[in-house]
């Protein structure tokens, strides 16, 4: 996605160098007085022989299949195309696996002329269903540059979407996208936004190339959508820590929200993920992290009584469980900021709030381990009474938390409880969370803290031992090719 250039781009690119090179070897072969045809057999021509080999009559291997049998007949006599629905019977009927001709039907079916809506629709989906994503970027390229696909590629796209076919959704997305490129639609915005959502994933660099490429479309699309665009947006730059694009991304979230909130949506028709109101006390819990990480801790403990005490007339049922949500994390943070500031007292009371949730308890143990690096504090108690879950986190651990939050939080918190062991000379525990840090940093691409891990590693080299100096070594020579 390098430059403006997406995957989906330098595929159509490479699958019309190919067409056009065979039609030309095709075309002097031709002038030749060669024959030579690109398909040396046909999905007819193997039915044909399926049934020859067999000894079936046309009667007997339409009822093996449970198609007509005059369907079969026209079918093989080129009189009538097949249907989908067909060849999967058919396909069945001949003892192979699923799809078996969908390569070929391809071809047949959809690349030597205009393709059929009709026959082009249910074939997506089988292919979505089937995983035979080649299939489709095949189809597709052949009707990225007619727009009467569009509106139908679009909405089979967002069904698929809904419907967990996140890969094959992709790739219509990505050629709903090439085909409006120069349009100032929404529905341009809106294939850009389920494409940053697709293309967020482990790997933290290519996640931010995907907002940056999103962020542009935000105002493009309708403002309820934008709430949700914004938020998630919100959600990778907290997880990167980027916060120079997340500070001023909370204010027009904030001001999204409470503008909307004015105009009363219904929450029976809404298009949001959650009620209006919500959006407002995230904007605020994302812009407190902004001040946390500036050390602003006082500015931080406003905007968290400020969600804390959210709000809402009338409260449905659904919005009763994010107000306590809110004031539950309102006050797990009023400690934590407390506790940052160099309050020490608070830190029994922020470990009894989280105690019971694994994911939470995570976070709040890399908080106190940061904090205790920072003021020299003794956590021992506390990391000897969790020691058990601690040696069992992983980056697939996680309900709550984004892919990209939850492996940043990891590797950090690693990181901090490598030099909290290695500054009290606790070698041993050091160096493995220490090469746990590296290990995940280069798995999810965080190449500052990987830097910091390096770093941390080559002050304290001559403590490791020669096993962990072998899996450093390895490490890096794997990311480095050294």
């Amino acid at each position: 996605m390098n430059n403006g250039v997406t995957l989906y781009a330098l595929t159509v690119i490479r699958y019309r160098i190919n067409i056009t090179f065979i039609e030309l070897f095709n075309g002097l072969h031709n002038i030749m007085g060669v024959r030579r045809v690109l398909l040396t057999s046909t999905i007819r021509s193997h039915i044909e022989g399926f049934i020859k080999q067999h000894g079936y009559k046309l009667q007997e291997f339409a009822k093996v299949c449970g198609v007509n049998v005059g369907t079969i007949s026209a079918i093989i006599n080129g009189s009538r195309p097949i249907a989908v629905n067909q060849l999967d019977l058919i396909t069945s009927g001949m003892g192979l696996e699923k799809g078996y001709f969908y390569e070929m039907y391809t071809i047949e079916f959809f690349m030597k002329a205009a393709p059929d809506w009709r026959r082009l629709e249910p074939f997506l989906y089988r292919c979505a269903e089937l995983d035979k994503l080649d299939c489709i970027e095949k189809v597709v390229i052949q009707v990225t540059e007619d727009r009467s696909y569009t509106s139908g590629l679009f909405k089979v796209a967002e069904n698929m979407y809904d419907n967990g076919m996140k890969s094959a959704s992709l790739i219509l997305y990505e050629c709903v996208a090439e085909c409006e490129k120069y349009q100032h639609s929404e529905r341009l915005a809106l294939c850009q936004y389920r494409i940053f959502l697709l293309s967020c994933v482990c790997d933290q660099k290519a996640s931010a190339r995907a907002a940056t490429r999103f962020e542009p479309f935000v105002d493009r699309l309708e403002e309820e959508y934008q709430l949700d665009a914004l938020k998630d947006l919100g959600n990778l730059y907290l997880a990167i820590h980027d916060f120079e694009r997340l500070y001023p991304l909370t204010v027009k979230l904030e001001k999204l929200s409470t503008v909307l909130q004015g105009q009363r949506f219904s929450n029976l028709n809404r298009k949001t993920t959650y009620p209006i109101f919500v959006y407002t006390g995230y904007s605020l819990l994302m812009r407190a992290s902004c001040y946390s990480r500036a050390s602003q801790y006082e500015e931080a403990l406003k905007c968290t009584q400020t969600y804390y005490q959210l709000s809402v007339d009338n409260p449905t049922e659904e919005d009763m469980l994010y107000i306590e949500k809110f004031r539950k994390w309102g006050e797990m943070n009023t400690y934590l900021f407390k506790l940052m500031m160099g309050q020490n007292e608070v830190l029994q009371d922020y470990i009894n709030h989280v105690e019971g949730e694994d994911e939470e308890l995570v976070v709040a143990l890399y908080n106190i381990v940061q904090t205790a690096n920072r003021f020299r504090m003794d956590v021992n108690f506390v990391l000897d009474k969790y020691k058990t879950k601690l040696d069992h986190i992983h980056i697939g651990s996680n309900r709550e938390y984004t892919t990209q939050s939850w492996g940043t939080i990891l590797v950090k918190f690693l990181y901090e409880m490598a030099l909290y062991h290695l500054s009290r000379s606790n070698y041993e525990a050091g160096m493995d969370a220490l090469i746990r840090s590296i290990e995940l940093s280069d798995y999810i691409n965080n190449d500052s803290v990987l830097i910091k891990c390096v770093s941390l590693f080559g002050e304290y080299r001559a403590f490791a031992s020669e096993e962990t100096r072998r899996k450093y070594k390895l490490i890096l020579k794997a990311k480095y090719m050294l």
